[in-house]
């Protein structure tokens, strides 16, 4: 994955010796694919299907985990069908992975600014594009609502959740018209809007919604800086696979800083779970039974951080740990749609036995 800086192809020859031949420097930092000039392809010839394929993938097997998840998890719980669960999780995950991607810009200046000697490029913003298809998916959810309730889009507006749905829409299109400009640190004020009026959202619940809320708040924002600054550490490294030593710092300062963000996710997730779901119900019950997939999830994710961190400070070749942050990544791409069936399955409270 990382390598050197290539050899001077000017270099002088001593004399009688033939020019060297100046050799194209890979670009996706492997081993030249195209083997000798004029001979045969080398033996990595033909992978650049690869990446795309497992992306598609990946894309397919989170949108059926999204559609089918929520009817599998709730199947012989006995509670209520939830209209339009699958969408709805769809949705959400397109708002959440929006929330991720643009807030882990706005930190990545943050992390890479301090490292010495790093290269003067920088990754392709995808900010304003995020920020965009969030809003889309905050005015499917609205849409939706109001296909189910039957109710006009005007009349749902005045809803609870229309009206938080669509202070979230209105919210991540600011943000956008923010990246676009030349200040995109101002999209930090409409993004914490959007947080807030999730957070709302997510609370229709008459017992301490307060409480569960400001929980949220802390939860939503440790996940999205994790997930989304993961993924742009890992794009600026791929582009910085020339300077393996400014991309291993970079990711030491992300390791760092992640740790801070699983305490922050691992406390406030333990109090959500004390408080939203009764211990008699953890296993009968669609919540609490999609708790235990993330829990389990987190624990991979978990696993391939501290493996991540550990070859990062064994090795001079920050590759392997960018490997195994790679894995990282994919984990929590599934655990963003797991997440997002969380907010869409029953309150566990209504089957429970105790008072």
């Amino acid at each position: 994955m990382f390598s050197g800086p290539p050899a001077d192809p000017a270099a002088p020859t001593g004399p009688g010796q033939p020019a060297a031949v100046a050799v194209p420097a890979p670009t996706d930092g492997a081993p030249f694919a195209g083997g000798i000039p004029g001979g045969p392809p080398g033996p990595r010839a033909g992978r650049s299907w690869t990446a795309p394929l497992l992306l598609c993938a990946a894309g397919v097997l989170a949108l059926l985990v999204a559609l089918l998840g929520p009817g599998l998890v709730a199947r012989g719980t006995g509670e209520l069908r939830i209209p339009g669960a699958g969408l709805t999780t769809v949705l959400r995950t397109v708002l959440f992975a929006a929330l991720a991607l643009h807030l882990g810009e706005l930190l990545a200046p943050q992390l890479v600014r301090p490292v010495r000697g790093r290269p003067r490029t920088a990754v392709r913003s995808w900010a304003v594009y995020a920020s965009l298809a969030g809003a889309a998916a905050a005015a499917g959810q609205i849409v939706r609502l109001a296909a189910v309730s039957d109710l006009g889009i005007t009349e749902t507006y005045g809803t609870r959740e229309g009206g938080l749905l669509l202070l979230i829409a209105n919210g991540l299109v600011l943000a956008a018209v923010c990246a676009a400009s030349r200040r995109p640190a101002l999209a930090l004020a409409p993004l914490a809007l959007v947080i807030g009026a999730e957070a709302l959202r997510a609370h229709p619940e008459a017992y301490s919604p307060e409480f569960g809320a400001a929980l949220t708040v802390v939860h939503l924002t440790a996940a999205s800086l994790w997930t989304g600054g993961l993924l742009h550490v890992l794009r600026t490294m791929r582009l910085w696979r020339g300077s393996p030593v400014a991309a291993r710092a970079l990711l030491g300062r992300y390791a760092r800083l992640a740790i801070w963000l699983y305490v922050a996710l691992a406390a406030t997730g333990t109090a959500s779970t004390l408080r939203r779901l009764p211990l008699d119900v953890v296993f009968t019950s669609a919540y609490g039974r999609t708790l235990l997939v993330k829990l389990a999830l987190m624990t991979v994710v978990s696993v391939l951080a501290v493996a991540a961190r550990r070859r990062m400070l064994r090795d001079a070749d920050p590759s392997a740990a960018h490997r195994l942050a790679r894995r990282e990544q994919a984990v929590l791409g599934l655990v963003v749609v797991v997440s997002a069936i969380l907010t869409v399955v029953p309150d566990p409270h209504w089957i429970s036995l105790r008072p």
